[in-house]
């Protein structure tokens, strides 16, 4: 039942005309399949007659070619004999040759041994005609003769006993053709009364909902909002109209009651929006004041850098100034487009500190391709990678670790790579990476921030893609690249 309440319309027709249909389909199929029995057994009451009739047709060809070979002995007149022999013969061998009860499969009987008997009569008559002994021949057609009148009379007797039995047996086929013809009729009389009844239903239940639906919407109209909700018994197309029609109601009711509630709730809100200006106002005052911390840090690193200078401190002088540039790019260039050019001068400041921290043990290359420093790039993108190679990659390795800065162009990409020959990457943790499910590891107790992951969302807010970068590494020890892809506009670096 559930299963016919979500058929949609079509489907509910579709089945009815589908039913309907099988239902005369199969009723004419059973009236076709009577009938046609009926027939058959109609042919086959005067079959027998028709076989008697054949056979005595037969019989008397049998006597009359015989009896032209006697008189001419031509070898046409023998040609016939002996086919109407073989045909004859072959007519006798269907009839019934067991004893029975029956008196017609009796006189079957009788018929077929006279006829086996007169059958050898014959040829015998034949063969003494053939062989010139006249009184053989005479006495043996005659003889023959007067077993085919017996047979004669035999067949005649059982073909007029079989034609009185099959008129019995007519009589009562007719009596049942009739008896069926007024099933057939009172049947399809039936199936016609199902097929109205099955179509008024199916009208009923689409057009009573819509009846329904048309008299509670008509209430809607005059502005009566209090009607019940109509009932959604099924879940076809009226069934889906009556649903949205009810969250129509319940939704028109929910927005009045909201806007009764928001009426209410103006004069509050009028009186928070004085609070929050004022908390706005605060806002921007502790906004100022954070502003303050990075502009004290810059400019003690200048006093510093200058002391250094008077005292003629040159490197200490060069290290503060470095470190103040870094800073400052940092808090500056934070949420900045800028040159791939910056990008690299700031990794030389990055490396150039680390160094002075680490007495020159960072050990950094680059090689790249100078046409292409006037790439826009967002920033802060290679500094992380070049501190997670540090951190990550050489700082605690045996052998002497090394930074390559790589940028170059390949077809139409303009690749950046990071690459160090430290410990390596497990390839389950630059999966993580990549899916951002390792934010926190990419971070160092010494890192300015901006992790691995922050370096990522960026880039592919900035192109527009999601292939951006890669992370490669060949296993423990065999160090780490890190590949960032910018894609090449057109008209961009042409002649690069």
């Amino acid at each position: 039942m559930d299963r016919l309440r979500k058929l949609t319309i079509r489907a509910k027709m579709l089945c009815v005309f589908i039913l309907t249909t099988l239902i005369i389909l199969i009723v004419n199929f059973f009236m076709y399949v009577n009938v046609n029995h009926m027939i058959n057994r109609l042919d086959e009451v005067y079959l027998s007659n028709i076989s008697l009739n054949k056979l005595a047709d037969t019989l008397s060809g049998v006597q009359t070619s015989m009896t032209d070979y006697l008189n001419t002995r031509t070898s046409d007149a023998m040609e016939d004999y002996y086919r109407n022999e073989q045909d004859y013969s072959k007519l006798i061998g269907e009839l019934n040759g067991r004893i029975y009860g029956n008196d017609l499969k009796l006189m079957e009987k009788n018929i077929r041994s006279m006829s086996e008997e007169y059958l050898s009569l014959t040829n015998q008559t034949i063969d003494a005609k053939r062989g010139g002994n006249v009184e053989k021949v005479k006495a043996r057609y005659e003889k023959a003769t007067k077993i085919y009148d017996y047979i004669n009379t035999y067949i005649n007797s059982l073909n007029n006993e079989q034609f009185h039995a099959n008129a019995g047996r007519y009589q009562a086929l007719s009596v049942t053709m009739q008896y069926l013809e007024t099933i057939n009729i009172v049947t399809l009389l039936l199936v016609g009364a199902s097929n109205i009844i099955l179509i008024v239903l199916l009208t009923r239940t689409i057009t009573s909902p819509l009846k329904e639906l048309a008299e509670t919407a008509d209430e809607v109209a005059k502005g009566n909002l209090d009607v019940e909700l109509l009932p959604v018994v099924t879940q076809d197309e009226v069934g889906s109209v009556s649903k949205a029609f009810n969250q129509m109601i319940v939704s028109i009711r929910e927005y009045i009651e909201r806007v009764k509630q928001s009426m209410e709730n103006e004069r509050a809100m009028k009186e928070k929006e004085l609070m929050m200006e004022t908390h706005l106002k605060d806002a921007q005052i502790k906004y100022l004041q954070a502003q303050i911390n990075p502009h004290f840090l810059f400019n003690t690193l200048n006093a510093g850098a200058q002391l250094a200078m008077m005292e003629g401190a040159d490197r200490t002088y060069h290290y503060v100034q470095k470190v103040a540039d870094f800073f400052r790019y940092n808090v500056k260039k934070n949420n900045d487009t800028v040159t791939l050019a910056e990008e690299i001068a700031l990794v030389d400041t990055y490396i150039y500190i680390l160094n002075v921290r680490f007495s020159g043990d960072i050990h950094f290359r680059k090689r790249v391709d100078e046409r292409l420093l006037g790439v826009q790039v967002p920033s802060m993108i290679l500094q992380p990678l070049v501190e997670n190679c540090v951190n990550y990659g050489i700082r605690n390795i045996d052998w002497e670790g090394e930074i390559l800065l790589s940028v170059y162009r390949m077809n139409d990409t303009i690749c950046i790579s990071v690459k160090d020959n430290g410990i390596g990457i497990a390839q389950e943790t630059i999966d993580k990476i990549m899916s951002s499910q390792l934010k926190a590891a990419d971070l160092s107790k010494d890192s300015n921030g901006i992790g691995l992951d922050n370096v990522i969302g960026r880039l592919r807010l900035f192109l527009n893609e999601e292939d951006v970068i890669s992370i490669i590494s060949e296993g423990e020890n065999k160090g780490t690249e890190v590949l960032i892809y910018i894609p090449v506009r057109e008209g961009e670096y042409e002649d690069v």
